[in-house]
């Protein structure tokens, strides 16, 4: 089985911005859906893992 490429407390891109105008968000959640939060607003969704992986345009920095 592949490593995937984002761990918990990873700060991602989204292809689409949130409606505050930042599209950076931070994994706060992890298993079959993947919680996000957004990094301008703070505001959390949870999403399947599969759509996260369609919308995620790549990884900014690795979590600590």
């Amino acid at each position: 089985m592949a490593k995937e490429p984002f761990e918990l407390h990873d700060v991602v891109e989204m292809k689409k911005a949130h409606p505050c105008g930042t599209n950076e968000w931070t994994i706060i959640r992890m298993g079959m859906d993947i919680r996000v939060k957004c990094n301008g607003c703070k505001h959390s969704v949870l999403i399947p893992r599969k759509e996260f992986e369609k919308k995620i345009k790549r990884l900014i920095r690795k979590g600590a």
